[in-house]
């Protein structure tokens, strides 16, 4: 049986580069004999926000029950994404907000500090563009997006190990760069 694989692009928009690292990530992976579903978060609709904070329950979408259902089943999660204002986009934020939610991806204990990491047995895999040089992302902001997606939100939940490709600089990177990078992405896919 051959694994499952989740591919989401939180970039808002397909037809990005981030769009098209996605869908060479996909046709690599299922090349190499998995089972993959890829979902791009511009084209699900769902309510981004969380309306209530975690006082009351907000009920999933049918496309976000989805992609719950799918992560559930799957043993390697994949995210490509824009770096954009040091951080995540919004709707990929949200996503995380509506749907890694607690007593499905993690459980906090009763009269304790500490919780349970619901998705453990999982791997993530993250890609991410950067117009920010890698160097100056590392040494002068020190990587806040890396650190949080590593461990506040997926190894928060349980996954592990989480890998992070960073390509950068994309502003004013040439079509031969960027098909370096497909390939680079190709390979990722391939490797596992």
């Amino acid at each position: 049986m051959s694994e499952r694989w989740v591919v989401i692009l939180g970039h808002p928009d397909a037809d990005s580069l981030c769009g098209a690292l996605a869908r060479r990530y996909v046709d690599s992976a299922r090349e190499a004999g998995r089972e993959v579903s890829l979902f791009c978060l511009g084209d699900l609709q769902f309510d981004p926000v969380l309306r209530h904070g975690y006082r009351q329950p907000q009920p999933l979408e049918p496309d976000l029950q989805r992609l719950q259902q799918a992560i559930a089943d799957a043993q390697q999660l994949v995210l490509v994404l824009p770096l954009w204002w040091g951080g995540m986009p919004a709707l990929l934020k949200g996503m995380f907000d509506r749907v890694f939610l607690s007593g499905w991806a993690y459980r906090y204990r009763q009269d304790s500090v500490w919780w349970d990491k619901l998705l453990r047995g999982r791997r993530a895999e993250v890609i991410v563009t950067m117009d920010t040089p890698g160097w100056y992302y590392r040494w002068v902001y020190g990587q806040p997006l890396f650190r949080q997606l590593k461990h506040t939100i997926l190894g928060f939940c349980g996954f592990a190990p989480v890998r992070v490709t960073a390509l950068a600089p994309v502003r004013g990177s040439s079509a031969a760069q960027q098909a370096r990078w497909l390939a680079q992405v190709a390979q990722l896919a391939a490797r596992r």
